[in-house]
C-alpha cells in the first residue's frame, strides 16, 4: 500500500491533533506525549511586527480570517493546521477550545481569534505563551501545520511591560529552537536584509539554514528602480533552501474585501509580468511556497518516522498502563455491577486483614494497648483511696451494722471487695474503645490503600459506613463481654483466699489478744492488706482475660465477618442502586476517557504508519 505526499502528511496533522485535543501539546512535564509532539516536524512563522506574517499566512490558507491592526496584533501563539479536503467540500474551521463548532464565517473566525486571545491576555499589549489551537478544513489547502507567532520587535510601546521585548523572543526561541521546527523567516523586501529580525534569530537557533526558509513580503513596494534579486537568488544571504517572494494584498484591496483566490491569481500575473522576477516567476508566489514546505515537510517526515513510532509505541504502552491502573468501564448489568462490587470488598478486606496480621504497619497498635494502655490504667486506679484505713474502717463498720462481727469481717470484705473491682470496668471499657479506635483507623487507611477504590468515591463512603458500624456492633458486644468478667470476679470471691484468714488470725496468738485487735488499728490494716493481696491476684487475671475478650469481639470479628452484614445488604439492591454505588469520581472518568482516545487515535496512527510502503 502507498501514499501520497497528502496523506503522509495528514497522517502527521492527525497525530499532532490527536496531542493537542487530549491536551499533551505546551504541557510543562517532560513526558513522551509533549516529546511525540516535539518529534513531529512542524513551521513556526517568525517575523518582525508588520513584515507581513499574517498575510503570507491567509495566503497559503486563501481565506481572510486573521485579525489585523497596527502594532503587536499577534499577542497569543496560533497553532494552524491545515487539512486539505477533496474537491468540492466545503470549508470549515474548527478551535479546540470550541469543541464540535464548526466555523463556516471566516469573519467569525477572526472574530474569535481576537476574543480568546482577549479572554486570556485582556485587551490589552500583554502577550501569553498559551496558544490558539485552530483547524481549517479546506479543498484549497496542502495538509500542514503553521505556528503564528508574535511579530519580533525592539521597543516596548505605551501599555506593554518593559519586558515585552525579551519576552517576546524567549517564546519564539521557544519554538524555533526544537531540532523538528521548520522556521518560516519573514522579511519585508523594502528593508535591509541585514536588519532583518526574523534572519537574525533563525541564524542564532539554524547556524547552517538547514531549517530555515526565507521568505520576502512586499516586493511590489519597493522604490522603483530597486529589486529583490540579490536576496531571492541568494547573494545577500545564502539559505539552503530557496528564497520565495511573496505579493500580499495591498490595504486597498483588504478594504475593498478582495478575495484571496483572486489575490491569489493578481500575484501570479505580478511575477509574470515583472521583468525583474519573471525569470523566477515558477518559484515565487504563496501558491508555490505552500507546496514547497509541503514537500520539505514529506522529506523531514520519511528521516523521522523511526523515532515517531517508537514515541508512538511508548506512548501506548504508558496509555495501557495507565488504563490498566484506572481499571476499565464498569459494565451496565446487574451481575457484572454486582460482582466488580464483591471484588473491591475483597481487595479491601485482603489488605485490612494484611494490616491486623503484620503484612502491613498498624495491627501492633492493638498490642499496645494490652500491653502498655491497659497495665497502665490498672495501676492508676485509686486503690490506695480504697484500701485507706479510714475508708476501711467506715466500710467494715457498716457492713457490721448493730452486731459487730465475731472473728472474721466477711461482709466487710465483700464490700471492700466489690467496691475495688468496680474501679476495673473503667479501664475495661477503654480498652475496648481504644481498639475500636484502632480498627476504624485500620479501616480508613485499608481504604485509601487499596487502589481498586480510588475510582468510586461513593462506594468509598458507603464501604467506611458499613465497616464502621460493624465495629460498632463488635465494640458493644466485646463491651459487655469485658464488663461481665469483672462482674464475674464480683460475683464470686475465690474460697481459698477467705480459708486462710482464721488461720492467719490464730497465728497471731491467744483468742484475748485477738479480741483485742480486732477493733485496734493494726486488725484494719491487716483487712485492707488482705484485700489488696486479693484485688492484685484478680487484676492479674483480668490483665489476660480482657484482651482475650477483646481480640475474639473485636478483632477476630473485623477479620471473618466485618463485611457479613453489607453483604447481606448488597445482595438486595436493584441495578440501578448498584450503579449509583460504582458512581466514579467524573475526573477520573474524564481521565480515563482521555487515555481510551488518546490510545486510540496513537494505535490508529501506528497501524496507519506500519500498513504504509514508502516510495522514494
Amino acid at each position: 500500500m502507498t501514499t501520497t505526499m497528502e496523506s503522509l502528511i495528514g497522517l502527521v496533522n492527525r497525530i499532532q491533533r490527536a496531542c493537542t485535543v487530549l491536551g499533551d501539546y505546551g504541557g510543562a512535564d517532560n513526558n513522551t506525549f509533549s516529546s511525540l509532539w516535539e518529534a513531529l516536524p512542524s513551521v513556526a512563522v517568525v517575523g518582525g511586527q508588520s513584515s507581513g506574517k499574517s498575510s503570507v499566512l491567509e495566503s497559503i490558507v486563501g481565506r481572510d480570517f486573521l485579525p489585523r491592526g497596527s502594532g503587536i496584533v499577534t499577542r497569543r501563539p496560533l497553532v494552524l493546521q491545515l487539512h486539505k479536503l477533496e474537491s468540492g467540500s466545503q470549508e470549515y474551521a474548527e478551535f479546540l477550545h470550541l469543541p464540535r463548532r464548526k466555523f463556516t464565517d471566516f469573519a467569525l473566525v477572526r472574530q474569535e481569534i481576537q476574543d480568546e486571545t482577549d479572554r486570556v491576555t485582556g485587551k490589552t499589549k500583554q502577550i501569553s505563551p498559551i496558544p490558539i489551537h485552530l483547524s481549517i478544513y479546506s479543498p484549497n489547502v496542502v495538509n500542514l501545520t503553521l505556528i503564528d507567532l508574535p511579530g519580533l520587535t525592539k521597543v516596548a510601546i505605551e501599555g506593554q511591560p518593559e519586558n515585552i521585548v525579551q519576552e517576546i523572543e524567549t517564546m519564539v526561541r521557544s519554538y524555533v529552537e526544537k531540532p523538528n521546527c521548520i522556521i518560516l523567516a519573514i522579511s519585508p523586501a523594502n528593508q535591509d536584509i541585514a536588519t532583518s529580525d526574523a534572519i537574525k534569530l533563525a541564524k542564532e537557533v539554524d547556524p547552517t539554514g538547514e531549517r530555515t526558509f526565507g521568505v520576502l513580503t512586499k516586493l511590489d513596494l519597493m522604490d522603483k528602480g530597486t529589486n529583490a534579486l540579490d536576496v531571492l537568488e541568494g547573494r545577500s544571504y545564502r539559505l539552503q533552501h530557496p528564497w520565495v517572494g511573496i505579493v500580499n494584498r495591498s490595504q486597498a484591496d483588504i478594504n475593498r474585501n478582495v478575495d484571496m483566490i483572486v489575490a491569489r491569481r493578481k500575484e501570479r500575473e505580478y511575477f509574470a509580468t515583472s521583468s525583474d522576477y519573471g525569470h523566477l516567476a515558477n518559484k515565487m508566489g504563496s501558491e508555490y511556497l505552500a507546496k514547497l514546505l509541503s514537500q520539505h515537510l514529506e522529506s523531514v517526515i520519511r528521516a523521522r518516522i523511526p523515532s515517531i513510532t517508537s514515541l508512538i509505541n511508548k506512548s501506548i504502552e504508558e496509555l495501557e498502563s495507565e488504563m490498566d491502573h484506572l481499571g476499565r468501564p464498569i459494565a451496565l448489568d446487574a451481575g457484572a455491577q454486582l460482582y466488580t462490587i464483591l471484588e473491591l470488598c475483597r481487595a479491601f478486606e485482603r489488605i485490612f486483614k494484611e494490616h491486623l496480621d503484620g503484612g502491613r504497619p498498624g495491627g501492633d497498635r492493638i498490642y499496645n494497648v494490652f500491653d502498655n494502655q491497659l497495665p497502665a490504667a490498672l495501676r492508676k486506679l485509686p486503690l490506695d483511696r480504697h484500701l485507706s484505713l479510714q475508708n476501711v474502717r467506715k466500710v467494715v463498720s457498716e457492713a457490721d451494722g448493730y452486731q459487730p462481727h465475731l472473728i472474721a469481717p466477711e461482709q466487710g470484705y465483700r464490700r471492700l471487695i466489690e467496691g475495688a473491682l468496680g474501679y476495673f470496668r473503667g479501664p475495661a471499657e477503654a480498652s475496648v474503645d481504644a481498639v475500636n479506635f484502632v480498627l476504624k483507623e485500620l479501616v480508613r487507611k485499608s481504604i485509601a490503600e487499596t487502589k481498586e477504590l480510588k475510582r468510586f468515591p461513593t462506594f468509598q463512603a458507603e464501604l467506611a459506613a458499613a465497616a464502621n458500624e460493624a465495629l460498632e456492633r463488635f465494640r458493644e458486644e466485646s463491651k459487655k463481654t469485658t464488663v461481665r468478667l469483672v462482674d464475674m470476679e464480683s460475683s464470686y470471691l475465690t474460697v481459698d483466699f477467705f480459708r486462710r484468714l482464721p488461720q492467719e488470725v490464730e497465728k497471731s496468738g491467744t483468742p484475748a489478744a485477738t479480741n483485742i485487735d480486732r477493733y485496734a488499728e493494726g486488725h484494719f490494716r491487716r483487712i485492707a492488706s488482705n484485700v489488696s493481696s486479693y484485688i492484685g491476684l484478680v487484676a492479674d487475671t483480668l490483665r489476660n482475660t480482657i484482651p482475650k475478650a477483646v481480640v475474639y469481639c473485636q478483632v477476630r470479628q473485623a477479620k471473618q465477618s466485618l463485611l457479613n452484614h453489607f453483604y447481606t445488604q448488597i445482595g438486595k439492591k436493584e441495578g440501578k442502586q448498584l450503579s449509583q454505588m460504582l458512581d466514579e469520581d467524573p475526573a477520573l472518568m474524564e481521565r480515563r476517557q482521555q487515555c481510551a482516545k488518546r490510545l486510540e487515535l496513537y494505535k490508529a496512527a501506528r497501524d496507519e504508519i506500519d500498513s504504509v510502503s514508502w516510495v522514494r
